[in-house]
């Protein structure tokens, strides 16, 4: 087994190699990649009940304590170096508080859709900021992709705007723009703290860090919810956006870099969108136009060619999917 540096910061055993066949982990990505399809859908859904902060709180809660509970039956939970603290804080407020905040008011104002696709960009974006921070050199097709990125979101924007979409959308996909940077910036900045720590613990600390401020940003929102109004099908989707598209979905993809490494673990990622907006328009209604339908060809083919370029390192990129 070779290891090799990814642009998400991690050292992954990377297979050389043919192959190797279906199993368990292929198996369970397949399974993130439904959840993570399905949860744009089931967030847009309960946040028709929930403030948008008052449940990017509470599902952060029940996530921090989601994933304690997993790491702590695996054995001890390890601790940081005080030195790696400040950094810690500042990636945790970077990658769990500024990216979930302009993921979910994103999302409360745009179609779940589209959504997924523009968090699809979430790759490139690293690339990009991998190539500004001297830690890898993206060749040209970095470049060419990141323009048909570009233009396909523009598309499906505009695609929706046509087909009758509130002003409101074309706000939502540009807030959701931002939060793909955001993850990127988490995703490059943490590159140190996963070479030292790996990428489990690295992630569960950034949870917890993140947790309180998103708490008490949405403390406000959470003393006006009204909890008698709140239906079993809307505390079904906190539980499910919190307890399996944060917590469980996080533990399988890092497994997944573990056993058959990063690009074959990324390459499962591409699918998110296609469930999503799959989910979105049989459980949701929403109906993507033809011009939207372009740009997410545009997006997705942009994507998938940024991931294939080997730039200056020899090494296909790929990043950590954004999801929320």
């Amino acid at each position: 087994m070779a290891q090799r540096e990814g642009v998400d910061g991690g050292i992954a055993a990377e297979a050389t190699g043919p192959g190797p066949g279906w199993g368990w982990t292929e198996t369970s990505l397949l399974g993130m990649v439904l959840v993570w399809g399905a949860n744009f859908a089931v967030v847009k859904r309960t946040l028709a009940t929930f403030d948008p902060l008052a449940f990017n709180g509470l599902r952060f809660l029940i996530a921090s304590l989601f994933v304690a509970a997993v790491l702590r039956a695996q054995g001890p939970i390890p601790r940081p170096d005080r030195r790696d603290v400040p950094r810690l804080v500042a990636i945790g407020i970077l990658g769990n508080v500024l990216y979930q905040v302009a993921f979910i008011l994103g999302l409360s104002r745009t179609a779940a859709g589209h959504a997924s696709v523009v968090l699809a960009l979430s790759p490139m974006f690293t690339a990009l900021l991998s190539r500004w921070t001297g830690h890898e050199r993206p060749g040209g097709r970095t470049w060419s992709g990141a323009a048909l990125s570009i233009l396909g979101i523009a598309l499906v924007s505009s695609g929706s705007l046509r087909a009758g979409a509130p002003p409101g959308a074309l706000v939502g996909d540009l807030i959701l723009v931002g939060s793909a940077v955001l993850w990127a910036a988490y995703t490059v900045g943490s590159r140190p703290l996963v070479q030292r720590y790996g990428a489990v613990p690295t992630t569960a600390w950034t949870l917890w860090i993140g947790t309180p401020p998103l708490l008490l940003a949405g403390a406000p929102a959470l003393l006006r919810q009204r909890w008698s109004g709140i239906s079993p099908g809307a505390w079904g989707g906190l539980f499910f956006s919190a307890c399996l598209s944060i917590g469980l979905a996080y533990l399988i993809w890092y497994r997944g870099v573990e056993k058959i490494g990063n690009t074959r673990t990324a390459i499962f990622s591409n699918l998110t969108p296609l469930v999503a907006l799959a989910v979105s328009a049989a459980w949701l209604g929403e109906r993507p136009s033809a011009l939207s339908m372009v740009g997410v060809a545009l997006t997705l083919g942009g994507v998938m060619w940024v991931r294939s370029d080997h730039g200056r390192h020899g090494a296909p990129r790929e990043a950590l999917a954004a999801e929320g």
